[in-house]
């Protein structure tokens, strides 16, 4: 599995350029919103990404789609948080528990992809304005980064130990945040741009010191 940062709606495709590079072919787990996006969601469609409908009783569907991917010895990449970043520094927030329950449930091992600089293409806001934002890309020239970083250490936690789920999520935004500071080590506190649309929260922002200084990215410890 390839767990990345979301930062905003043009991430997938530059993950897929990315992983093309490296000569693999994910299916993407995303939410409804892109599949339903002009241009982006017949895109989408029609490479056979997943679809979770957030909030909906269908979302289930879409770990058992995912399940039965990993099985056949497909490669699923899905952003944790489940969401864009509300982070006002666009750091990670605390990812929810999907990435997690399919890691300790298949075993499949969890491998961060962090990237940056995608949130410059295009914006959070409506179709018209994110397809217009997106055409002015081929003269702004954004530079998007993609860094395959380590593979989560997951070791000693289960589907069935009491609170090893949360356990192993957290530890994936961990990694999360090691990998991604590295990349964006010229603009470590507020970005150099800000989608001026995007919302703003810091409900879930992930804030445990003592994981961020302490994890190694490259031991995954």
């Amino acid at each position: 599995m390839l767990a990345g940062n979301h930062i905003g709606t043009f991430d997938p495709f530059v993950l897929i350029a990315a992983c093309a590079r490296t000569g693999l072919a994910p299916r993407i787990m995303a939410s409804r919103g892109l599949f339903t996006t002009p241009v982006f969601g017949t895109l989408m469609r029609r490479s056979g990404h997943i679809r979770v409908d957030r909030g909906a009783h269908t979302v289930t569907e879409a770990l058992h789609f995912a399940t039965e991917a990993l099985e056949e010895g497909s490669t699923i990449a899905a952003y944790p948080e489940g969401r864009i970043t509300m982070d006002p520094l666009m750091w990670p927030e605390r990812g929810k528990t999907g990435v997690a329950r399919l890691a300790l449930l298949t075993g499949a091992p969890v491998v961060i992809v962090a990237q940056w600089g995608a949130h410059e293409v295009t914006t959070w806001d409506q179709p018209g304005t994110m397809v217009a934002r997106l055409i002015s890309a081929l003269w702004r020239r954004p530079i998007a980064r993609v860094h395959f970083g380590a593979t989560v250490d997951l070791s000693g936690l289960t589907m069935e130990g009491p609170g090893h789920v949360r356990e192993a999520a957290d530890r994936i935004t961990a990694a999360t945040f090691a990998e991604l500071r590295a990349l964006r080590a010229d603009e470590p506190g507020l970005p150099r741009y800000l989608d001026p649309v995007r919302p703003l929260s810091t409900a879930r922002s992930f804030r445990a010191a003592e994981r961020e200084t302490t994890y190694d990215a490259h031991s995954g410890r």
